[in-house]
């Protein structure tokens, strides 16, 4: 089609070549116009050079011999003498000679447009390629790579800080991975709402961050890490309004000769200096002190004396305040305001029984309550000794027990070894979360590369994995909150959403003709794209240890049966019912509504209120009616994350 327009123009000029010479030779009568033909040909000649105009050509030489003739036929001749053969002979030539090169010049100048477009078209692949391989999906930031690949060459002088989303996998495990996927989206836009365009911020691990800032100045580093540390607390998670978000921020400043690398470690250490009080910033200045309020009582742990006795609160300061910094108070009520005001920075609780305006007891409901106990340790001391006070007081969570009057020294191993019991039983905690989520995000990582490589392959953007898993999250959630009829475990509301992603990968078999042909299925077509189905579930069955994975197992269910219908009117098995498995039902719904409102090369996208009211009515096929209604229970809030701007200018209209 493009090369149309490029014959069409010599093609005239030919034709107007030929009917110059017949009508030089015709009107002027010359019986030897060699020297006019020659003038004009010669100038042809110069400007252009060789190429085919066979048929040009043939037609100047009959038209040559037709004005040559005495009557006007190609019949009677007068004498043809070699001067004449000449003419038309140079005609001819002209003829092909001319055409040729326009032709030549034409193919030539489209070939460097196609050049032009096919380079523009490789360095916006590239540029795309580039993009996703150094961007992370969920957060829209650079990932590791783009650390390793080209941040880790960064030289000072620069602030670089690490940045740690505090009680993150608390947060999965009660909320589930989608609450913790809004959660870093949360923290990221806090992060970036505080820097500038040239900072780098990086997702460095599963629920840290790499915060790179050019040029800022030592003594503005801390203003700006706690500038972020506040963004982040007062931002609210989507979905999830009564979780609040903290961050543990470690920084330091990279000098013009310090390595990346070496910045990078400073800042982990001081990161997890932070995270002993959680919510807090601790940044490390050129001249190699720490600024953090408090001084992160760096030397000495700080323990707190909860006991209405001044005279006990004397003898138990005088027993530990060597080796610790003593806070004091007198109630159970003042205790509680002090583990508020001092989060993070106490060590251990002395806590007595008897006490007014609260007692000891209740101080331990309370810290059961706000999970306090978990974190900090709590001694009990006291004069009773009976044995209902010591079994309520361990029932409660406290660690230990002593009586009074008590012996300094046991008093003061016993703290002792209680804070290192505790602190390093958060560095087990700290190392086995750390493995789990090194797993989780390999899991992850390795799910997520197969699933973006299917859909660049069919064509279709990574927002589609990202858009069913959300979905299916959805779903899911609803399903379990208005029904008990499905027996789904902790571990597989965690599989199904992940296992999601791998739902089309069947199509890795497919003829990339068929994936992406813009235009409408033959029945034949479609049978082939049907086999994709199987041809998933029979990549995933084949895998060395599906038998022992029930994610890979959990994965074989949607891959095979997320074409089935309700009614048994779905491929590739026709069931029917709940013979098909929870999890391919839910994807199947996910499927087809985010096929609906996504644009494909064959169709527009619809809107969220006709996909919805297409599902619902039964356009797409049947579907379980608990999903159904699980749809429409979560249709807001499905718009509210999936089509945002759509739905902001629908509010201003």
């Amino acid at each position: 089609m493009e090369q149309q327009p490029n014959k069409i123009k010599p093609m005239l000029l030919s034709a107007l070549a030929q009917l110059s010479i017949c009508l030089i030779v015709w009107n002027f009568h010359i019986p030897n116009p060699n020297i006019l033909l020659f003038v004009v040909l010669s100038a042809v000649l110069v400007k252009y050079g060789y190429a085919a105009g066979i048929v040009s050509g043939l037609i100047a030489f009959l038209y040559s011999a037709f004005f040559f003739s005495t009557d006007h036929s190609f019949f009677l001749y007068t004498s043809l003498n070699f001067q004449k053969f000449i003419v038309i002979g140079l005609g001819i030539a002209a003829n092909i000679l001319l055409i040729g090169r326009l032709q030549w010049q034409f193919e030539r100048s489209s070939m460097e447009e196609m050049q032009a477009e096919a380079e523009e078209k490789l360095q916006e692949t590239t540029e795309s390629y580039r993009a996703k391989l150094y961007h992370d999906v969920l957060t829209g930031t650079y990932n590791r790579r783009y650390y390793e690949d080209i941040a880790s060459r960064i030289v000072g002088p620069a602030g670089i800080a690490l940045i740690d989303v505090d009680d993150f996998k608390i947060c999965n495990d009660t909320y589930g991975h989608y609450a913790g996927d809004m959660a870093l989206e949360t923290a990221a836009n806090a992060i970036r709402s505080c820097i500038r365009e040239s900072d780098l911020l990086i997702r460095y691990g599963g629920d840290e961050f790499l915060l790179v800032l050019p040029g800022i100045p030592g003594d503005i580093l801390q203003t700006k890490l706690e500038q972020i540390r506040m963004a982040a607390q007062m931002a609210s998670v989507p979905g999830y309004s009564h979780f609040r978000l903290s961050l543990s921020i470690g920084g330091t400043i990279q000098a013009i000769t310090d390595p990346m690398e070496n910045a990078v470690r400073r800042a982990d250490r001081l990161m997890y200096q932070a995270k002993c009080r959680k919510n807090a910033v601790t940044v490390e200045v050129p001249g190699g002190s720490l600024a953090a309020p408090e001084k992160l009582l760096q030397e000495k742990s700080q323990i707190l004396l909860v006991d209405d006795s001044k005279m006990n609160r004397m003898i138990l300061a005088e027993i530990l305040g060597d080796g610790y910094h003593i806070l004091e108070a007198e109630n159970g009520q003042e205790c509680l305001e002090k583990l508020r005001a001092e989060a993070g920075n106490i060590a251990l609780v002395l806590l007595d029984i008897n006490m007014p305006v609260m007692d000891g007891f209740e101080v331990l409901k309370a810290m059961n309550a706000n999970h306090t106990i978990e974190d900090i340790p709590v001694i009990m001391i006291s004069s009773e000794d009976s044995d209902a006070a010591i079994r309520r007081s361990y029932e409660l969570g406290a660690s230990d027990y002593v009586n009074r009057p008590f012996d300094a020294r046991i008093v003061y191993r016993r703290v002792t070894n209680t804070i290192k019991l505790y602190a390093k039983q958060r560095r087990l905690v700290q190392m086995v979360s750390d493995q789990i989520r090194a797993r989780e995000n390999n899991t992850d990582m390795l799910v997520g590369v197969l699933s973006h490589i299917v859909e660049f392959r069919n064509g279709k953007s990574g927002l589609h994995v990202r858009h069913i898993r959300m979905i299916t999250e959805l779903l899911l959630h609803r399903l379990l909150e208005i029904s008990s009829r499905y027996s789904i475990t902790a571990e597989q509301q965690d599989m199904i959403p992940l296992a999601s992603a791998l739902h089309d990968i069947g199509k890795i078999g497919i003829d990339e003709k068929i994936l992406n042909k813009p235009g409408k299925l033959t029945p034949e077509e479609f049978e082939v794209i049907k086999t994709h189905s199987m041809l998933g579930a029979e990549i995933l069955q084949k895998l060395e240890n599906f038998g022992e994975e029930p994610l890979l197992q959990t994965a074989y269910e949607i891959a095979r049966w997320h074409h089935e219908r309700w009614d048994g009117r779905g491929y590739p098995d026709g069931l029917k019912g709940d013979d098909i498995p929870i999890s391919a039902q839910l994807v199947a719904l996910a499927d087809v509504y985010d096929a609906l409102t996504s644009e494909r090369c064959y169709k527009k996208a619809f809107s969220h209120e006709k996909a919805v009211q297409m599902i619902q009515n039964g356009e797409c096929g049947a579907f379980n009616p608990l999903l159904l209604q699980c749809l429409t229970d979560t249709q807001d809030e499905l718009n509210e994350k999936l089509h945002p701007q759509m739905q902001e200018k629908q509010e201003k209209e």
